[in-house]
């Protein structure tokens, strides 16, 4: 018999665990619901056709594709075998694929169902994403996405609006240390028509994109290998080079990279930094990073990223303005902005940090005792009332020894234990221990449930 185990990259959740996942989840949809985003869902398997083309050259390598019903080599042309093309054989014996993430997604679902939403739409999504990366540290092959989303409008207020979502719901969660990296793609577009590489701005951003993995070292390594010459990877030097932060950084780039598109990214994001300023969010919370790239295809305009200072992870959340991600489906000219959170990511923060509420493992408040069949109608309807009144009740199931049942208690985190014995019952009262304190009060039961909340 096999040994039980689980793929790499995934993970079980204890009961321990998922009461502080489903604690991030709340704090995070309540931070959505308080600025009007609305609940959508989508399947967990998509098109194939659907998520390739949409994530890089790189994204599209790791879309989890699934395999034909049946037969799945039926269709499978025997010259693409013979010469083992695994990419043109993907698509011959898979038409299906676990969603990359959540927008490509949601950008088929506001094209499918146009004629039933208002424009613009503010989502929120909370669902389970796959990517083929390589396992490690803050990076897993499952996790959960939790995504706002806002089509229909190029107002930079949609912009504003997503940069306080960020800094609400991470003061709310306690996330010590974050900071908003904020970049637009049209400053790179600009940037590499400077460098004379319009033409490779894809390959240049994915290069770009690896710094905080790499360093600058690497991305010119990388650079030279894709065989861009020596006076991009010095332009490329210079773009990451210390300079004022804020908005006078960003003018200082305008005059570094002197082009059409840099202006109007610096533009735009001058007039970002202002709104975000007038709402309290600046530095250090707020960074303006020239080098971010984020190397996902479908970002046109602002770009987000944010990280935690001493971290054990990379980035916690990202996102960006998406022109005409709709119009691949059939329906363009529809702009959109949106971030994600990175649930899976924001636990580990919070949990190198020490940073989780005391009390979230504790799934019950009051355990009773089961003292045997005599009494155990007076049990039930004790633990009836105790429901009614809000806390969260079980009884024992068996009528074992007392120390087993208090033991049960003590593994559980109990923090109080109600006990019903014979002589309780025929008084018609109940004894209440707390169990951090040993202490213990007898009374009605209305009475001792009434005295919990103080």
């Amino acid at each position: 018999m096999s040994k039980p185990s689980i793929p790499k990259g995934t993970r079980d959740f204890t009961p321990a665990v998922m009461a502080r996942r489903q604690w991030i989840f709340s704090v995070l949809r309540s931070a959505f619901e308080r600025r009007g985003f609305q609940p959508v869902e989508t399947p967990a398997m998509e098109s194939l056709s659907t998520l390739t083309g949409k994530y890089g050259e790189e994204g599209d390598q790791l879309i989890f594709k699934i395999l034909n019903n049946g037969d799945f080599l039926n269709k499978a042309q025997e010259e693409t075998l013979a010469a083992r093309d695994s990419k043109a054989l993907g698509f011959q014996i898979s038409k299906k694929a676990l969603r990359y993430d959540l927008t490509v997604p949601f950008a088929r679902f506001v094209t499918m169902h146009r004629n039933e939403i208002p424009m613009p739409f503010k989502r929120y999504q909370i669902q389970t994403v796959w990517r083929g990366d390589r396992p490690g540290k803050g990076r897993y092959q499952e996790f959960v996405q939790c995504d706002a989303d806002i089509i229909g409008s190029t107002g930079v207020l949609c912009e504003l609006e997503l940069v306080g979502l960020f800094h609400e719901a991470l003061t709310s969660l306690g996330i010590p240390g974050f900071r908003i990296l904020v970049n637009d793609r049209r400053i790179l577009a600009g940037i590499a028509e400077h460098l004379g590489v319009s033409e490779r701005l894809t390959e240049w951003t994915v290069a770009v994109d690896k710094m905080d993995k790499v360093g600058l070292d690497g991305v010119c390594a990388e650079l030279e290998q894709r065989g861009f010459d020596g006076q991009v990877q010095q332009g490329t030097r210079a773009l990451f080079n210390a300079r004022p932060e804020g908005l006078e950084g960003m003018a200082a780039l305008a005059d570094q990279f002197p082009t059409e598109a840099v202006r109007e990214g610096v533009e735009a994001l001058t007039r970002l930094w202002t709104l975000a300023e007038g709402e309290g969010i600046s530095g250090p919370e707020l960074v303006f990073a020239p080098g971010l790239a984020r190397g996902l295809d479908y970002y046109t305009g602002a770009i987000f990223e944010v990280q935690v200072q001493d971290s054990p992870v990379g980035s916690i959340c990202g996102g960006g303005r998406y022109d005409d991600l709709t119009g691949i489906f059939g329906m363009p000219d529809v702009s959109g902005v949106g971030i994600s959170f990175g649930a899976d990511r924001i636990y580990d923060v919070l949990d190198h940090f020490g940073a989780f509420p005391e009390g979230l493992e504790l799934g019950l408040d009051v355990l009773l005792l089961h003292m045997g069949e005599e009494t155990l109608s007076e049990v039930l309807s004790a633990a009836r009332h105790c429901r009614a009144q809000g806390w969260r009740t079980e009884v024992y199931p068996d009528a074992a020894k007392l120390k087993r049942q208090f033991k049960y208690a003590d593994d559980r985190g109990v923090p109080y234990v109600m006990i019903i014995g014979s002589d309780e019952a025929a008084e018609g009262v109940a004894t209440l221990r707390n169990m951090r304190t040993g202490d213990q009060n007898t009374g009605q039961v209305e009475d001792l449930v009434r005295d919990l909340r103080s």
